[in-house]
Order: structure tokens, then C-alpha cells, then sequence
């Protein structure tokens, strides 16, 4: 009601502690103003909603309950004060990042500044055409550097919208940083024909310590530059535990792990 609204949507991903990714379980409170606190949904089971509750839109009455008790920890010991500063660093990080990338990357949406919020977007497109490289690829070669990729192509296909947080140290943001520009120059030396467009770091990515130690070598790089790209993760590397993987093979033969039904079956 203070921000004018009727309905608001509170996205624990980030300014609540909780994760973004990981495919869930999602957790959103809405909260409304008391005129519309009456016809919050209710469900068959367990009394709750209001007193005009039109149905149920949840599997639970309140959703991953046990997820709010994650965000109420993290609001109980940062207080408000801590809350805002939280929010300050984020934003702070963002733009530090933004800083260190805006030379190699276009980046969309900045304010008139040239500054973004709590996270920014890179801008990929140019080099699908230009190298024949996608978001995809950039995502799987930013594993051999050991960094989850941020969230590719949302809100803006063949982009990467990068969401550092509040939590992350200089040390950290500086290694992406670092990461993202030997992408860059990278992608410059397919680019320029030095390296070739299909047998590159990033289409090959991510390597996988068997891929590095394996006798058969044939790739136009260098292991060094599959494992190692920075000097900096000779001394700290994360090994992928899976090589590339073709996403569109997978989703159409989809091939079931489980044991078959009749191993469940209780013996009479």
C-alpha cells in the first residue's frame, strides 16, 4: 500500500537470500491491500485465504513454505538498515562489473548515467554473426573458468543478463571480469580467422579433466588453453564434470535412467 500498489509480487531470489537458480522450488509472496485480502485464493484442505477465496492456485496452501523461513532469517538479522545495504552492494557490484566489461561488451538498458541497477545485460548478438558464437557457447566456456553462467537470453534473446548480488567479494567480480574479456579475446581471434570457427575453446567447452589428460589430442588449441585460459586457476580450478552436451538431441530422445516399474512392485 505505501508503494501505491494493489498487488505486489516479492521476488525472494535476491533480495531475500534465496537462490535464482537451480529449476526451484519457486517461492513469490503476494501481498494486497486489505480491500483485496478477501478473495486471496484458499484450498480444500487446510483453512486460509480470505473469506471470498475463489479456488486453490497452489499444489500447498502456502506455496515452499519452508523456503519463507530462509528469507524471515535473513530479514531478522540484517534488520533494515542491513537490508538497504545489502541492496546498496548489489548495485554497487553490478556496475563494477559493468565498468570492467563496457569496453569489450555492448551492454543494454544502462540509465542516462551509464550506470545499471542490480544486474546488467551483455549483449551477444553481434557475434553469432560475426564468429558464429551464441550465448550458449559463452555459458558452457565461462564452466572452464568455474563460474555458473548467469541467465541466458531473458528478458532479451542471445544475451546474458549477469546478476552478481550483495555477497560476492572485489576478488570474485575481478575473476569474471577477467573471465568475460579472455572470452572476448577469444571470440576477437575467431573473429579474425587465427582460430578456427568450428574448433575453438568456446564451441568445445566445457573441458573436462579426462578431455585434457586423454592421448588424443587433436583440437587446434592448446590443453592449456582448454583447462587453464587464466593463470589463476592453475592454483584453483573447478573440472567440469560433463563435457558438452547437444541440448536438442537430448530433448527429443529422451533416454530413462530409472529402474522399470515392475523392480518397485512389493513382493506378495
Amino acid at each position: 500500500a505505501d508503494l501505491g500498489a494493489d498487488v505486489c509480487h516479492l521476488n525472494l531470489h535476491k533480495t531475500f537470500a534465496i537462490p535464482h537458480g537451480g529449476g526451484g522450488p519457486g517461492m513469490g509472496p503476494i501481498g494486497v491491500t486489505k480491500e483485496l485480502a478477501s478473495f486471496l485464493p484458499g484450498h480444500p484442505i487446510v483453512e486460509c485465504g480470505g473469506v471470498k477465496a475463489t479456488g486453490t492456485v497452489s499444489a500447498s496452501p502456502y506455496g515452499s513454505a519452508s523456503i519463507l523461513t530462509i528469507s524471515w532469517a535473513y530479514i531478522a538479522m540484517l534488520g533494515a538498515e542491513g537490508l538497504t545495504r545489502s541492496t546498496e552492494m548489489a548495485i554497487l557490484n553490478a556496475n563494477y562489473i559493468t565498468k570492467g566489461l563496457e569496453e569489450y561488451y555492448p551492454i543494454l538498458y544502462r540509465g542516462t548515467n551509464g550506470l545499471v541497477a542490480h544486474e546488467f545485460i551483455l549483449d551477444l548478438r553481434p557475434f553469432r554473426k560475426s564468429a558464429d558464437i551464441t550465448e550458449e557457447d559463452v555459458a558452457k566456456r565461462l564452466m572452464d573458468f568455474g563460474f555458473h553462467a548467469p541467465t541466458m537470453s531473458w528478458p532479451v534473446p542471445g544475451t546474458m543478463m549477469v546478476e552478481p548480488t550483495e555477497s560476492e567479494s572485489k576478488a570474485e567480480l575481478d575473476r569474471f571480469v577477467d573471465a568475460m574479456i579472455t572470452i572476448r579475446r577469444e571470440i576477437s581471434d575467431i573473429e579474425s580467422g587465427e582460430m578456427d570457427k568450428e574448433d575453438n575453446p568456446l564451441k568445445n567447452a566445457p573441458h573436462t579433466a579426462q578431455m585434457v589428460m586423454d592421448d588424443d589430442w587433436s583440437h587446434p588449441y592448446s590443453r592449456e588453453q582448454a583447462a587453464y585460459p587464466v593463470a589463476g586457476l592453475k592454483e584453483r580450478k573447478f573440472w567440469p564434470a560433463c563435457a558438452r552436451v547437444d541440448n536438442a538431441y537430448g530433448d527429443r530422445n529422451l533416454v530413462c535412467t530409472c529402474p522399470p516399474v515392475d523392480a518397485y512392485a512389493e513382493s506378495s
